[in-house]
């Protein structure tokens, strides 16, 4: 929207300059032309452009308005630009320091009208001059009383006036979150597991958190000003807060580096330091409002239902009177097999610990591998009979390929009619609106009064 209404201000400009411009040149008796040549001598001018030899380009680059509206454009393009997904994604240093072109975006923006450009007939003028009649009559200016020639003035800058109290509340945003980052974080434990992803649980004071919450994290040692989002992996039950980190760049790969030597069995190193900002909330927090919740989770976005996971089971554990839910069905899609071994000791003791409790049936995961070579599909094939799957040695066996989502979403509608039901992706943008085409189409059509309700989260 900034965007658009950005390009219409310019056009909009760009007209008015060339209308300033012919007017100033005109040597007609137009009420335009009469205008422009008010003001010779003072300052009561309606016409910027005072010189019948000044262009619109001069005005451009010689007038406050004229700069600052050249700089803050540039300044909206490299913003606009750079948060393209693919840069987000690819190039995040880039992302992140270009958008903090907005200082002098917003700066451009206060002062862009301190050069009172845009004009307005002064009220004392108004008073005096009868416009309804002068208008048609403009060779009686300053000849009769009822035409004396109108005065002009620059409008008041009003821009400060929108966003002063943004700013305000920007700037008291950022010292809380530098309050907090300073606050000690004690990393308790350190896991590198497969596939590059590094585990760190940590500790900190006053630190309280719900399921599917996510943290920034900065390592001062990597980069000073840099803050990347992470979903917190642990549950609200226990005493630690933890998360895990997958190769994904270079900021990412310099904390698997820094703190893959402090894993235990490596040589003893000085530990780096990380600040810690947060939790903020998401989606997933909703899940448990559900008596039916579907968790979709894509590669590493299966972190945040590893605190979801988590959380039931003591919640289970302790009898808490307060939990809802009563079936959860939950999807992993993976590329690779060694992507499922982190997860796959958390999926084990949740199926030994509902079977205990006599919930057999309260968690329902299916685990789709996507990527697989010659050699692994024979291993996968001789091994096929065994009684707990070859990839993740869990007792429910992994599916090849991507999912049926019609035939899944047909199933969990059959299963609880008269049910609402939420829908939690964690996950890329195709994925997600084919869940949420699922979704819709499930809620609308289906004669059991299901209704599905689709939330997603992406980093």
């Amino acid at each position: 929207m900034i965007a658009l209404h950005t390009a219409i201000h310019i056009v909009a400009h760009l007209f008015n300059f060339e209308w300033f411009n012919d007017s100033q040149q005109s040597t007609e008796q137009t009420l335009d032309a009469v205008l422009s040549r008010i003001g010779e001598n003072n300052t009561k001018w309606l016409n910027p452009i005072r010189s019948a030899h000044t262009t619109p380009s001069y005005v451009t680059f010689t007038t406050i308005a004229g700069l600052t509206g050249v700089i803050i454009t540039l300044a909206l393009i490299l913003m606009i630009t750079s948060s393209t997904d693919t840069i987000r994604r690819s190039y995040y240093e880039v992302f992140w320091f270009t958008h903090h072109l907005f200082i002098i975006f917003f700066a451009g923006l206060v002062i862009h009208g301190i050069g009172r450009i845009v004009r307005h007939q002064t009220d004392e003028s108004m008073e005096e001059h009868n416009f309804a009649y002068c208008q048609n009559h403009t060779t009686e200016w300053g000849k009769i009383p009822e035409c004396p020639v109108p005065l002009f003035e620059g409008g008041d800058p009003m821009t400060w006036k929108w966003v002063l109290a943004p700013m305000i509340l920007y700037v008291c945003e950022r010292l809380i979150r530098l309050y907090r980052s300073q606050q000690r974080v004690v990393i308790t434990k350190i896991i590198v597991h497969p596939s590059n992803v590094l585990q760190l649980q940590m500790q900190k004071k006053g630190f309280k958190m719900e399921v599917g919450q996510y943290i920034f994290i900065n390592c001062p040692s990597i980069s000073q000003l840099e803050w990347h989002p992470f979903t917190l992996t642990s549950a609200p039950e226990e005493d630690y807060f933890s998360v895990h980190i997958r190769s994904a760049g270079d900021w990412t790969d310099g904390m698997i580096k820094a703190f893959g030597e402090e894993k235990d069995g490596g040589p003893k190193q000085i530990q780096p330091r990380i600040a810690v900002d947060g939790p903020f909330g998401t989606a997933s927090e909703d899940v448990f409002h559900y008596e039916v919740s579907v968790l979709v989770g894509a590669g590493i976005g299966v972190t945040p239902f590893a605190s979801v996971l988590k959380s039931i089971w003591y919640k289970y554990e302790h009898s808490d009177a307060e939990l809802r839910t009563k079936k959860i069905y939950f999807f992993w899609i993976c590329r690779e097999t060694q992507a499922f071994e982190w997860f796959a000791d958390l999926l084990r003791s949740l199926e030994s610990n509902l079977e205990q409790l006599g919930k057999p049936d309260f968690l329902n995961y299916k685990l789709y591998l996507t990527g697989w070579d010659a050699t692994q599909a024979v291993h996968i094939k001789v091994h096929f009979d065994k009684e707990t799957d070859v990839v993740t040695g869990l007792k429910q066996k992994t599916h090849y390929g991507r999912p049926n989502w019609d035939k899944e979403f047909h199933l969990i509608a059959q299963a609880h009619p008269r049910t609402n039901i939420g829908v939690f992706l964690c996950g890329p943008q195709p994925l997600a609106e084919a869940l949420e085409q699922c979704t819709n189409k499930y809620s609308e059509i289906n004669p059991l009064g299901v209704h599905f309700h689709f939330n997603k989260e992406n980093f």
